[in-house]
């Protein structure tokens, strides 16, 4: 090639990163080795813009200007995305290199500095025409229209160009200088009408510092952008007929449930949760939707005495259920500035059906196990490394079925999934293009030949997960835990509800020289506890004691024995023995408690092995009996009671609650009001007062907001009086 060629930017602007989302990891370290080999093709360019690239071998590669590597052209028997396309783009970026070491004089013809920060606003309304088809625009103008809420992060770096989180899928930007380079997890993969809508978020954003947090847009078609009509405003969510109907059948369905408790006949409510869940449907509010959904499983796990059901879990989605709307409600208020969360986004307003993706790689962070009398099922949790998503494939089978096929009950991993064991995806990599996706989380995997292949863990699985995914440290995590917004006006997520019996959100903690401080058995609660900590280093190079870490720098782990995965315990006190080498990295789901980052944990990372522990086979362990206890402040103490005391008064009813039950409910008001938690205590004693006049409708917000108060209590460090 010429050393006076004019350089295309697109291709110069591809990261290893950026190559790895467009082909995958296997081509680009394949491609990396044969150029630091020096096992370069000839490559061509045309005055037209292609680049050609002759290999040794004969094959034969063209990528013209204003396609992706997806659309080139290559010789070699491959049916999809192969590594001479990888190693054209690799060798043009060296060829580069190379000529412009070689001839610093032309160092003005070649593109400008690609490393600062640029923003995807950039794109103007004639470079979408250029990149996109008029049926894509109108696509997305239809997108728009329901005026979605999509997440922009500006850029970062390099390898973190900006991105763009739709409700349905996400969209990278990888190239400054062209848009058919953008990367969309969706099947189409890119020039989808995704990345236009992801462009005109940008745009609607405004300025965006590379440092910036994640911003929140309500996507308006271009059209009605800056209009002033009141057809062009947002219109209200909240105040419409329907919408008081609604909210009216809620307070009444949850009302109900405070008062005859969740332990009354199902028949009952069958009707009123079908008619109220269609009520939201029909609004589009899919994330009340989606908690009146788990609102009746939890019912229901209640009745089957499935391991599934956990009391405080159905305080909680009521409490959210209540919140949500109220929240909404609060965002749509006039005269208030701009709230931070838009009420669509709190409704889930636009997010329903699912989306087919694209190649797709998934990384198990771990399983929850469920039974009952009738079926029993399984959640694996996944991380997407390209976006940093979480999902869950869940899969349930009836004791039924297997009866009626003549047979006896399988064992719950050999059941198969996508024509794969249950262990085998729990403990595995999946590799798949028949994955698709929902709002919430919930993939589902097709069984296809030659179209989902499955990997082992290893211990370097988790490698490509960064924060807030992934902390580095216990400190970071109690951070972003407390900096996180409360759970009723976050996307609802399946991975939050996914771990039975524990609430809070999973991540990945993994740091250097991470140490066990304490591991005791608690036979009285059937619970395994631990402490972990990062062992310090002085200032000569001497690793400090982990055991003289501060609480609030200890990661605690708490994991419940469960009938249902009889060999978890065990496996997690191997671990922390030091059965496997060196513990490298943690999985599960996290809550603060008294300011403390508390984790059921699902999955370990060693230096010999990746161990997830509800799928681990039985093997006794000797366990040690739990000696010191770690006493929970008394603040802390008293809010967990107190929800408990909801927990009770939900489970058998208000109405039905005898003399002993009231007179412990008016010394759990004289407890609060000693604490100081005044706030806490008028809330307990309205609902007392009302409880025994006709003031019952007022019950489900005082009691929504009484078990709101107190999970913020149990969570926080101290509170003030």
């Amino acid at each position: 090639m010429s050393s006076d060629i004019a350089w295309r930017s697109d291709l110069l602007e591809l990261t290893p990163e950026a190559l790895t989302a467009l082909a995958n990891a296997g081509f680009v370290k394949r491609a990396q080795k044969d150029v630091a080999a020096g096992l370069l093709p000839r490559l061509e360019a045309g005055a037209d813009g292609v680049v050609q690239a002759h290999f040794d071998d004969g094959v034969r590669t063209s990528l013209p200007p204003g396609r992706t590597l997806r659309d080139a052209q290559c010789s070699c028997p491959a049916s999809g995305m192969c590594r001479h396309r990888v190693m054209l783009v690799l060798a043009y970026q060296a060829l580069a290199a190379s000529s412009k070491a070689d001839a610093p004089a032309a160092a003005e013809e070649t593109p400008a500095d690609s490393d600062g920060a640029w923003n995807p606003a950039q794109f103007d309304d004639a470079a979408l025409a250029t990149s996109f088809a008029p049926s894509v625009l109108e696509q997305a103008n239809k997108l728009a229209v329901a005026r979605p809420v999509v997440g922009v992060q500006a850029w970062r770096s390099a390898s973190a160009p900006p991105a763009a989180r739709l409700p349905m899928c996400s969209v990278r930007f990888f190239s400054r200088s062209s848009l058919v380079h953008a990367r969309c997890d969706c099947k189409q993969g890119s020039g989808c009408a995704h990345v236009v809508v992801a462009v005109w978020a940008f745009r609607q954003a405004g300025a965006l510092p590379p440092d910036a947090a994640e911003a929140m847009v309500e996507v308006r078609p271009p059209a009605s952008v800056g209009a002033d009509t009141a057809s062009g405003a947002p219109q209200p969510l909240m105040q419409g007929d329907a919408a008081r109907v609604l909210r009216a059948h809620i307070d009444a369905l949850l009302l109900s449930l405070w008062l005859d408790g969740s332990s009354q006949p199902l028949m009952a409510l069958a009707a009123r949760f079908e008619a109220v869940r269609e009520r939201a449907l029909a609004l589009d509010w899919n994330w009340v939707g989606d908690a009146l959904d788990e609102l009746w499983q939890l019912l229901q796990a209640q009745q089957a005495r499935s391991s599934r059901f956990e009391p405080l879990r159905l305080v909680r989605v009521l409490a959210e259920l209540w919140a949500r709307l109220q929240a909404a409600a609060h965002a749509e208020q006039p005269g208030t500035r701009r709230p931070a969360l838009l009420a669509s986004q709190i409704l889930g307003v636009g997010v329903k059906g699912e989306v087919a993706l694209d190649h797709l790689r998934l990384v198990s962070l771990g399983a929850e196990l469920w039974s009952d009398d009738t079926a029993e099922g399984a959640s694996i949790l996944f991380a997407d490394p390209d976006t940093q998503n979480v999902t869950v494939l869940e899969r349930q089978w009836t004791r039924a079925a297997d009866a009626a096929a003549g047979g006896t009950a399988q064992a719950l991993m050999n059941r198969r999934v996508a024509g794969f064991p249950l262990r085998q995806l729990a403990s595995g990599q999946i590799i798949t293009k028949t994955a698709t996706r929902r709002a919430n989380g919930l993939v589902d995997i097709t069984a296809g030949a030659r179209q989902t292949g499955v990997l082992p863990l290893s211990p370097t699985s988790w490698n490509d997960l960064v924060a807030p995914l992934r902390q580095g440290s216990v400190a970071a995590l109690v951070a972003h835990l407390r900096e996180a917004p409360p759970d009723f006006v976050r996307p609802r997520q399946a991975a939050s509800g996914a771990s039975a019996g524990a609430s809070g959100q999973l991540h990945v903690v993994a740091f250097d020289r991470m140490e066990v401080v304490s591991c005791h058995w608690d036979a009285t609660a059937q619970v395994l506890h631990a402490a972990l900590a990062q062992a310090g280093v002085g200032d000569a190079g001497e690793a400090g004691d982990p055991a003289a870490a501060p609480a609030e720098e200890q990661l605690r782990l708490a994991l419940p024995h469960r009938a249902v995965a009889p060999g978890a315990v065990d496996a997690l006190a191997r671990n922390l023995a030091g059965d496997y080498g060196a513990l490298r990295a943690v999985a599960g789901t996290v809550h603060l408690q008294g300011g403390v980052a508390v984790m059921q944990p699902l999955s370990l990372l060693t230096a010999q092995r990746a161990v997830v522990l509800q799928v681990e086979a039985v093997s006794p362990q000797p366990l040690g009996l739990q000696r010191d206890v770690d006493e929970v402040p008394a603040l802390n103490a008293l809010a967990n009671d107190t929800l408990a005391l909801l927990a009770l008064w939900l489970r058998q009813g208000l109405r039905h609650q005898g003399g002993n039950a009231l007179s412990r409910a008016e010394a759990q008001v004289l407890q609060l009001k000693r604490a100081g938690l005044d706030r806490g205590a008028a809330l307990l004693g309205v609902v007392l007062e009302n409880l025994r006049s006709a003031q019952r409708p007022a019950l489900v917000a005082q009691l929504a907001m009484l078990g709101l108060l107190m999970q913020g209590v149990a969570q926080s460090a101290s509170m003030e009086a």
